[in-house]
């Protein structure tokens, strides 16, 4: 599994992930969209690892190397 998210990419995941789990912790996301927790682990595992599986299909790297 090669790195294929640069820096910012990576933050920005990651702060989109912060942002919706405190949304739904402080009662902010009402109904269905809870539904975006399971976007929230996505972004925060991708973040992490620093590899997106959708990028390698679309022929997207936004690592510099």
């Amino acid at each position: 599994m090669q790195v294929n998210e640069g820096l910012i990419d990576r933050l920005v995941r990651l702060i989109l992930a912060i942002v919706i789990v405190v949304a739904f912790l402080g009662g902010k996301l009402p109904g269905n969209w809870a539904l975006l927790l399971i976007f929230s682990g996505s972004f925060f595992m991708t973040a992490v690892t620093g590899y997106c599986p959708l990028y390698k299909p679309l022929g997207i790297n936004t690592c510099k190397k």
